[in-house]
């Protein structure tokens, strides 16, 4: 069995060892022939081909991409080894005079490989272009696009281009090859009509792949934009609607110290509410970031970065956010965010985000909420703050969040910006150990007129507060509640202590305050006509309620007839806190809770001046008593 394999193996090849030596000796011609002709051409090449011929042809090129008319100064040099190449020196490509004589850009230097049988046949194609030191000027009209030519075969496929079934259509008498493109030390300047702002691209450096104007484009573009190096990769299969300003799928990457951002998807450079697919973002350093923009937020160091990523589509009017990853900081959100645009309004920004935990002053911070009310005078022109140019109603919640030296649980709270105003609104917490709802308002009316914080606390431990944010002095500890109303004049981030106004109201049930030991009170208003309240402060005075109203004005707390009734006593307290200074001047009494005992504990008035938190008491002699012998 084995032998008869065999036998079928040597009938095979038999035949094969008779005519390969033929095949390769008809190979080996056919190949030295061609490597003949190759060498023979490039020998034979500078003798057929004149460089103004090259020349001309790549002006007639370059005139009829563009629609403008190429100008080439120097002395073109021709290269045939290894590829037939031509270099181009001072080039200057303007408008015809005739059409305005507006100056599209210069180069330095243009190289291109040309084909070699084409020349010899008296036509002439260029490919693998190489620029160097290019500066363009372009033009971005009222409609987002970029005039990209003047009226050549560019502008003629950007114009003609159409889109049939999701696929890029462009006539065959509007196609051409183009190849890579190279772009070394280059600038650009980009001027937007709508903003008649100029924007300036220096050090560009770019390597471009489009081998038909009918096929996907892949780009790496790295320049330089107020001192800082930006990357970009831009990758197509339907450039041309692109550049039409037409929805086109497309896949850019922004590479940059201070910004990170990828997209994938659907895009239109005319308008960013037909975006849709996948972006994320993220911004290491905040501040350093508007520093480079040349814009300024007041308050807005505290954001020190912040990331997204998002599936984004398009929704009517607007965009939608859909699986929205957001940071800010440490903190962390999901949720669902929507960019709705109406004719006539300014747009809006609404949706949920939920936070694990998180700090609402960075969160405050990143949107701005003082620039929505205004502040012109100390804000740069350049920005005129971005939440007057949106409405906001978005809705948050957070198991945990830090409002400065607060911490809160269980979190729902909502922020509005519209109509000139701007609210922040607590809604619902949790607050040592109580509850707490709070909302802050800014308007843009008169905005000396300022804004206003109300705030509301329900059975809170407020001996927990005192020790977390390290009080000093003989504060009542107990479970309590409070209620603030302030308002301030001035711009809320600009109001000082002097500046605010309102009214407090609090009230506990039983406590303690410790450093006020009644007996020791009382003992040393029998012996001195004043001393330091810390020389009555050896023990703790125990209360059953107490309650507190206090109006502020002008630095200043104004206290209403404090009660604060212990089981044998009862502390009142009237006067004034000067609070930038620490100040005091405050009459006070001390009197039996019973008045059936006030034979035991007759009235003590006194008064109570200096700086918290040991200021000095002066007992008040009663009508018909001497000092000190009560």
């Amino acid at each position: 069995m084995s032998t008869s394999r065999h036998r079928r193996w040597r009938r095979k090849i038999g035949p094969v060892s008779r005519w390969l030596p033929a095949f390769a000796r008809l190979s080996t011609v056919f190949l030295l022939i061609a490597l003949g002709l190759f060498v023979a051409l490039r020998v034979a090449a500078p003798y057929l081909i004149t460089t103004g011929f090259v020349r001309s042809g790549i002006e007639d090129a370059l005139s009829k991409w563009t629609g403008y008319h190429a100008e080439i100064k120097g002395s073109p040099v021709l290269e045939f080894w290894p590829t037939p190449r031509i270099t181009l020196n001072q080039i200057t490509i303007r408008q015809p005079r005739e059409s305005g004589d507006k100056l599209l850009g210069s180069i330095d230097s243009l190289s291109a490989d040309f084909s070699l049988i084409d020349a010899l046949r008296g036509r002439t194609s260029f490919h693998e272009f190489h620029l160097v030191r290019p500066n363009l000027a372009l033009t971005r009209d009222e409609n987002g696009l970029i005039d990209w030519s003047y009226a050549g075969l560019l502008a003629r496929a950007i114009s003609g281009v159409r889109s049939e079934n999701g696929a890029e259509v462009l006539d065959p008498d509007l196609d051409a090859e183009i190849g890579a493109v190279t772009v070394e030390d280059g600038t650009l300047a980009v001027t937007d009509i709508k903003t008649a702002k100029t924007y300036r691209f220096d050090s560009v450096t770019a390597d471009i792949a489009w081998p038909r104007l009918s096929g996907a484009i892949s780009a790496v573009v790295i320049a330089r934009i107020n001192g800082e190096d930006l990357k970009v990769d831009f990758a197509s299969r339907q450039p041309l609607l692109v550049f039409a300003g037409r929805n086109a799928e497309t896949r850019t990457s922004l590479t940059s110290n201070l910004l990170t951002a990828h997209f994938q998807g659907i895009a239109n450079i005319a308008s960013l509410l037909a975006l849709s697919g996948n972006i994320t973002a993220s911004i290491p350093d905040m501040p350093a970031l508007l520093t480079w923009s040349g814009k300024s937020i007041p308050g807005i160091a505290t954001l020190k970065s912040a990331s997204l990523e998002s599936d984004i589509m398009s929704s009517g009017n607007g965009l939608r956010f859909n699986n929205l990853s957001l940071s800010l900081n440490e903190a962390s959100a999901t949720g669902v965010m929507d960019l709705l645009t109406q004719p006539g309004k300014r747009p809006k920004i609404g949706g949920t985000l939920a936070f694990d935990q998180m700090n609402l002053k960075p969160f405050l911070d990143a949107f701005a909420l003082r620039l929505a009310a205004g502040e012109a005078e100390e804000i740069s022109a350049g920005i005129n703050g971005p939440l007057r140019l949106l409405d906001v109603d978005v809705r948050l919640s957070a198991r945990r969040a830090q409002m400065g030296l607060f911490e809160l649980s269980d979190v729902g709270a909502s922020m509005i910006v519209a109509g000139g105003e701007a609210k922040f609104d607590i809604g619902d917490s949790r607050f040592e150990g109580g509850e707490m709802t709070a909302h802050l308002e800014a308007t843009q009316r008169d905005f000396d007129g300022g804004g206003k914080l109300q705030l509301s606390i329900r059975d809170a431990d407020f001996a927990a507060l005192a020790e977390r944010l390290q009080l000093k002095g003989p504060l009542p500890l107990a479970t309590g509640s409070l209620d603030l109303d302030l308002q301030s004049p001035k711009a809320i981030w600009t109001t000082g202590l002097a500046d605010v106004t309102g009214r407090l109201h609090f009230w506990t049930r039983e406590g303690t305050i410790p450093g006020i030991d009644a007996a020791a009170l009382r003992t040393q208003a029998a012996q001195k006509p004043f001393f330091p309240l810390s020389a009555a402060a050896g023990g703790a005075f125990a209360f059953n309620q107490l309650n507190l109203q206090a109006d502020f004005a002008n630095g200043s707390a104004e206290m209403h007839d404090a009660r604060i009734a212990g089981t044998a006593e009862t502390l009142t307290l009237s006067g004034v806190i000067t609070y930038q200074s620490n100040g005091l001047a405050l009459s006070g009494s001390l009197e039996a809770t019973d008045p059936a005992k006030a034979a035991d504990l007759p009235l003590l008035p006194f008064f109570i001046g200096g700086s918290w938190p040991n200021p000095v008491i002066s007992p008040v002699p009663l009508f018909g008593t001497t000092p000190h012998a009560q």
